[in-house]
């Protein structure tokens, strides 16, 4: 599958541990990931070179090719939210991962769109397996 991986970068870059283990997870099961350098540490290096119009071009682009969005959003970001928007707007299954205890916007918390799900975790492992858990759900409504 074609999986969007959103995260913060401007907001904060915190949970880029938790990033990497989702990106991680996702490329070894053999999945395309076409944002996996956001979960890199060095990011925002590599970012900051790009012009905003050819990154925003560049992410609508695949986005419209995503399979699905999988977003870790405990970091407030602008960015993350048009992404799950956008993406909801076109259909594509997103989760929204956070830890657990966290503040998350209620704009996410409170959304009930079919396609979006909204779930915490406790730490590394979880995220992960909040992400294998919902791939599994997207397949099978795929399936039908």
């Amino acid at each position: 599958m074609n999986i969007y991986f959103s995260c913060s970068l401007t907001g904060g870059r915190a949970d880029q541990p938790i990033y990497a283990a989702i990106v991680d997870y996702l490329l070894a099961q053999g999945h395309t990931v076409p944002t996996a350098h956001l979960a890199h540490p060095a990011v925002m290096q590599a970012e900051a070179v790009i012009d905003p119009a050819s990154v925003y071009h560049r992410d609508i682009q695949w986005l419209d090719e995503c399979d699905a969005v999988i977003a870790e959003v405990s970091t407030p970001s602008h960015g993350v939210g048009y992404e799950i928007a956008y993406a909801l707007l076109k259909g594509k299954p997103v989760l929204g991962c956070y830890r657990a205890g966290g503040r998350v916007s209620k704009m996410l918390t409170g959304n009930d769109r079919p396609n979006l799900t909204m779930k915490s975790y406790a730490g590394e492992a979880e995220a992960v397996r909040l992400a294998e858990g919902f791939l599994r759900q997207v397949v099978a409504a795929n399936s039908r």
